[in-house]
């Protein structure tokens, strides 16, 4: 093990986000002192090579730390040898618990990809407290759950020039010129299992809030009601439905939290997903609606877990989305922001508006290879942010969303900087 301290560890880098997270830290970490780490040595030098020569680089004398989601010892060992963890081990409902108090308690920082908002919840019930004694930084949802989403909100409020009432994502994704032997599965079992057991344990969510939230947050008019089921958006000329991850959590989480501290007014929010037909809808919400009983039912899940690639029509493999294909996928969120000029501000943020919204700002967060690429960047990005922008930071650390723990730093430049990093820009500004 190194003695030096490193910067960052990539935890879990022979798991498929994981190897790519190496590949990205290449350019993403090239001024910072960074290690690998996970169970089997073998595989974790076959990842530095196989990056390496993906990278065109050496990857052979970037340390390798020996550590196992079920040793806490080992994890300790790991969360003392750098000053932040990047774990991309998941389901993190199952292995990301010890890896956070392991960090707490060597006082190191902590990112995750994790769109799971029962873990990501928990974490902030249990160790929140305890994570700002020891001033440390926990951050879930670091990935493409849900970075486009709660940054793209602290966009919207940095350039709306006026107080947002609400705000409408728009979620289209797609692959450019994709010829039939490209055509593989989108995402890998590790994403699949995460939405499994997240869909299936959903019910506990309740009982955690009630507990994270003892008070709710005063209403604040005109309330943002959801759209129809199923609905044709003119704002980016799509059949939407709502969209099941965890964006809309993990951005009230953030703007419950700026309400709290900065007494900001919290915007509301309500996510969609959009699709090029009718008929392409339809099949999706057959799915989802057959996906979610499946795993209401012991049964349901275990064929679930067990035949992914057959259960999904192919979307799901064991080996993940082809390089073609991830090469070529791309996302795009449409964000619809209502509010009112800033010429119209009332004195607090808990003052309601007795006028409608008269101001709208449309923007767009987009990137390329949503599951592995810009979420890789996304999530080695908000590393590099909490190493060089802690000051810039909520000053007690915590567990934290993005939105919460970033609104003041410049993420969102370093996300516009990398090649496989995402693109923030105003659409249209009435």
């Amino acid at each position: 093990m190194a003695t030096e301290r490193l910067d960052v560890i990539i935890f879990g880098a022979t798991g498929f986000t994981g190897k790519y997270t190496v590949y990205e830290a290449v350019s993403v970490l090239k001024d910072l002192r960074w290690g690998i780490a996970g169970r089997n040595r073998e595989k974790l030098q076959t990842v530095l090579k196989e990056m390496g020569a993906k990278a065109k680089k050496d990857l052979s004398q970037i340390p390798i730390i020996i550590a196992d989601v079920n040793d806490d010892a080992s994890l300790l060992e790991m969360a003392k040898a750098c000053r932040i963890v990047v774990n991309t081990t998941g389901p993190y409902r199952f292995y990301g618990e010890n890896v956070v108090r392991a960090c707490i308690e060597a006082g190191t920082h902590h990112v995750d990809v994790s769109g799971e908002p029962q873990y990501m919840e928990t974490m902030q019930l249990k160790y929140n407290e305890r994570a700002k004694e020891r001033g440390v930084y926990i951050v879930s949802a670091c990935g493409f759950d849900s970075i486009p989403a709660d940054m793209g909100v602290v966009f919207v409020e940095k350039n709306f020039d006026g107080v947002v009432n609400s705000v409408e994502t728009f979620l289209t994704t797609g692959a450019k010129d994709v010829s039939p032997d490209t055509k593989s599965a989108g995402i890998n079992t590790g994403t699949w299992e995460s939405a499994v057991y997240g869909l299936a344990h959903s019910n506990e969510l309740r009982d955690i809030r009630q507990k994270l939230y003892s008070e709710k947050l005063p209403k604040f008019f005109p309330i943002l009601k959801p759209r129809p089921l199923m609905f044709k958006s003119s704002e980016v000329n799509k059949v939407c439905l709502p969209f099941p991850g965890s964006d809309r959590s993990v951005v009230m989480r953030s703007q419950r939290f700026l309400y709290e501290h900065d007494k900001k007014r919290p915007v509301q929010m309500h996510a969609y997903v959009g699709f090029s037909s009718w008929t392409a809808a339809i099949v999706v919400a057959i799915f989802a609606t057959f996906f979610s009983l499946m795993t209401k039912f012991k049964l349901g899940r275990t064929l679930l877990l067990k035949y992914p690639s057959l259960l999904s029509g192919g979307f799901v493999s064991t080996t993940g989305p082809s390089e073609a294909r991830m090469e070529k996928s791309f996302f795009k969120m449409t964000m619809k922001a209502k509010g009112w000029p800033s010429s119209q501000r009332l004195a607090e943020g808990s003052d309601q508006y007795t006028e409608p919204p008269t101001k709208t700002l449309m923007v767009r967060v987009s990137g390329p290879n949503p599951g592995y690429g810009s979420t890789c960047v996304a999530l080695l990005s908000t590393a590099v942010t909490i190493l060089r922008e802690s000051n810039k930071m909520p000053s007690t650390g915590g567990v934290l969303p993005p939105g919460a723990a970033f609104s003041k730093t410049s993420l969102i430049s370093e996300l516009e900087k990398h090649e496989h990093g995402m693109k923030f820009e105003i659409l249209a500004n009435k």
